[in-house]
């Protein structure tokens, strides 16, 4: 089910950037990881993970 935009304080690998937009959009977590990689090989990735990292607030 999605829910709010916000970072899990739990079961995160870095910044929880990906699980929280996994989360959001009903995704799987590994799926979303997995393409943040492959838009940071081909792309601006590691900008966007910097951005949403600060955008994006801590979950209570």
């Amino acid at each position: 089910m999605a829910g709010q935009l916000v970072r899990p304080r739990s079961q995160r690998v870095i910044a929880g950037v990906c699980a929280a937009l996994a989360d959001r959009f009903g995704l799987s977590r590994t799926l979303v990881r997995i393409g943040f990689v492959l838009f940071g090989l081909f792309g601006v990735g590691e900008l966007a993970y910097i951005v949403l990292w600060i955008l994006i607030p801590k979950g209570p």
